[in-house]
């Protein structure tokens, strides 16, 4: 049976989210991640988004290429999915939007006529079958941290250094509380995923302005904080909580990424095991549970591998972390919903036609290690011969050398293997869709419909399982 709209907004209530109908909820679902803000990882095209997309422009036109992205945008996610989520007992789903839907970079400030087609579309499907959501703004204008997923095309966060994008920041975030203000399926607004701002002075006073802002249109909705370093620190906020706001941590254990080792076991290393990720749990968590707001985990979960021995461990890590949230009252999103194999609760499947013609090319994408997340060859090292000679040489010339946010190895693989390689991988993917027909390029966006995806059961099972008791009863 559909979903009426809740009476009331989603708001917080000290520790805990009261719903729709002012009712305690401790929220379970997954990020809508690689749809509104697409990632190589997530959909299987090398490089950021904007490059992808010019490079598919120049392959086959710009009115064939839009209408192949707008057609893959409406199969990624529909009311099939949503009903899906729904029928698992999933609450809530937190969905990743980059700035290029709102505005263009050639007319900044002013709003796209299409820019809620698509979150409209799925707020209302997700709301029809019970679930909430989050509009997380993931890719901000001129790009709030140093890789991919902020559809950054460098290793450069500038929007800390233009007053220009900051700008632009705001007069986005007052358009989507201008459309949104009144809609009770939304359960609130993430200003900005995952900021990076290495000189710490610009995230907290940027911050506060995008607040005021949003609150002058809508002084209703939940808003939803990350922390600075990729929402890990919290010390740029005030010592008294803002009302009616969320500081939502990102909780990835080290053992479940690309260049994790055993579990329990050394990752560079350091000894990870289940007491570990609880005590880095509670280190990201500390502002949240020192200043008594709802606890939130926005993204969180291993990357699994194909081998079926890392794989065990690494869904150990997804049990250990899913119940360290069940035994602190956590709401979480986990990340993600939907790719072409590597994290997805859905995948879309190794027959359907975009998998059969682009994996060749995600294979040779992991063996150069040119996707940062998706890749696990040589824990990032992409070539040997050539990437360990490089970091090797960087390492005997510059042995201090520290850079900000994630040091030395992070800052070579991104050039070497993540920026090095990302313009000729582009073209190369565009190029698979050169003198294709119509059909055929509906056939491959086609191919991330629920329809023609699999579901990663145990995955499933787990997150299930990872829900408040009744509502896994329900599901």
């Amino acid at each position: 049976m559909p979903h009426t709209p809740p009476p009331r907004f989603v708001r917080t209530d000290g520790t805990r989210f009261l719903d729709g109908h002012g009712l305690p909820i401790r929220f379970t679902g997954v990020c809508v991640g690689g749809w509104l803000n697409m990632e190589n990882f997530v959909s299987g095209y090398a490089a950021n988004e904007s490059m992808m997309r010019a490079s598919v422009r120049n392959a086959i036109g710009a009115d064939r290429a839009d209408r192949f992205f707008e057609r893959l945008l409406t199969a990624f996610y529909g009311e099939s999915d949503a009903r899906f989520l729904g029928e698992l007992g999933m609450t809530i789903i937190r969905i990743p939007v980059n700035y290029r839907h709102f505005e263009s970079d050639t007319r900044p400030f002013e709003i796209l006529p299409t820019a809620f087609d698509h979150l409209d579309r799925a707020i209302e499907a997700s709301g029809r079958h019970g679930i909430y959501s989050i509009i997380d703004l993931h890719a901000l204008p001129g790009s709030q941290n140093h890789h991919w997923h902020s559809d950054n095309e460098t290793h450069v966060a500038q929007l800390w250094q233009h007053p220009h994008f900051q700008d632009r920041v705001e007069n986005i975030w007052k358009a989507i509380a201008e459309h949104y203000k009144n809609n009770t399926w939304v359960a609130g607004y993430n200003l900005m995923n995952e900021p990076a701002d290495e000189s710490r002075a610009v995230v907290g006073p940027l911050y506060r302005r995008l607040f005021e802002a949003v609150r002058a249109i809508d002084p209703d909705h939940t808003i939803f904080l990350d922390g600075n370093t990729y929402s890990t620190e919290f010390d740029m906020f005030d010592a008294e909580p803002w009302e009616n706001t969320v500081y939502s941590l990102h909780d990835y254990v080290a053992a479940g990424l690309g260049r994790g080792g055993d579990y329990p076991g050394y990752t560079d290393g350091v000894w990870i095991d289940k007491d570990y990720a609880y005590q880095k749990f509670l280190q990201r968590s500390e502002y949240a549970r020192k200043t008594g707001t709802p606890i939130m985990v926005g993204e969180f979960a291993p990357i699994y591998t194909g081998d079926e021995r890392k794989d065990a461990m690494r869904r150990q890590i997804l049990a250990d972390q899913l119940e360290i949230y069940r035994d602190n009252d956590v709401s979480w999103t986990s990340w993600m919903y939907k790719d072409v194999g590597r994290q997805g609760l859905v995948r879309v499947s190794p027959d359907s036609p975009y998998r059969r013609r682009f994996d060749p090319f995600i294979a040779k994408k992991n063996r150069l290690a040119a996707d940062q997340w998706g890749s696990d060859r040589l824990g990032g090292e992409g070539v040997r011969e050539v990437s360990q000679a490089v970091q090797d040489l960087v390492a005997r010339e510059f042995p201090n050398f520290n850079p900000y946010p994630w040091g030395r190895f992070d800052w070579v693989a991104t050039l070497l293997n993540n920026l090095l390689f990302a313009q000729p991988l582009a073209q190369e993917y565009a190029d698979l869709l050169k003198g294709l027909g119509d059909d055929e390029l509906d056939a491959l966006a086609d191919s991330f419909s629920f329809e023609q995806c699999e579901v990663a059961e145990t995955l499933r099972d787990q997150l299930v399982s990872g829900q408040d008791a009744e509502q896994a009863r329900t599901a």
